[in-house]
């Protein structure tokens, strides 16, 4: 059972760098450096104001951090998903979209996409899975293949802000 109090704004506006990033480590799968460098705009009036807060410190990254960012996220339906090693985020989320219960086909044209995928950009698909469901997902991946890696960049960090203000507003009360 989780004993911390509940996450307020109020609460995380008080704490120290290490703390703030401590307490919103979720938010960015497995990149704490997005909320440790959005900490100096606090006080934040809103959790809106603490993601775009957070926003900012993605826009003003050098594209390496934000490959790292990308690549920091697991493939849908992949091995990481296979071998239930996924972040506790990310398993939930996969599973929201029925992602964990593919029919043999379905897996198939998901590995397939994620293979063509990684083969073309050299980092995950990354899609909001909360705001979608298997075909819009399947259907996004087959779209996304023709984009270029600039465009193919922008839009994985447009599905990471997506991904981490429902986290943030999942977790943390104003």
């Amino acid at each position: 059972m989780n004993s911390a109090p509940p996450l307020t704004l109020a609460r995380l506006n008080s704490m120290d760098q290490t703390g703030f990033a401590t307490a919103l480590h979720f938010a960015f799968e497995l990149s704490p450096w997005v909320v440790e460098r959005a900490w100096d705009a606090r006080p934040f009036a809103s959790v809106e104001a603490m993601h775009a807060a957070m926003m900012a410190v993605l826009d003003a990254a050098t594209t390496a951090d934000k490959l790292a960012l990308i690549r920091a996220h697991p493939e849908l339906a992949g091995k990481a998903a296979i071998a239930k090693q996924l972040t506790a985020e990310s398993n939930a989320e996969q599973a929201s979209a029925g992602l964990d219960k593919l029919t043999p086909d379905e897996f198939a044209r998901f590995h397939e996409l994620n293979a063509a995928y990684n083969a073309r950009f050299g980092f995950p698909f990354i899609i909001c899975v909360r705001l979608n469901d298997k075909a819009s997902i399947l259907e996004a991946m087959a779209a996304r293949l023709s984009n270029d890696e600039a465009t193919e960049i922008a839009e994985a960090i447009t599905q990471i802000g997506l991904i981490s203000k429902l986290r943030l507003l999942d977790a943390v009360t104003d």
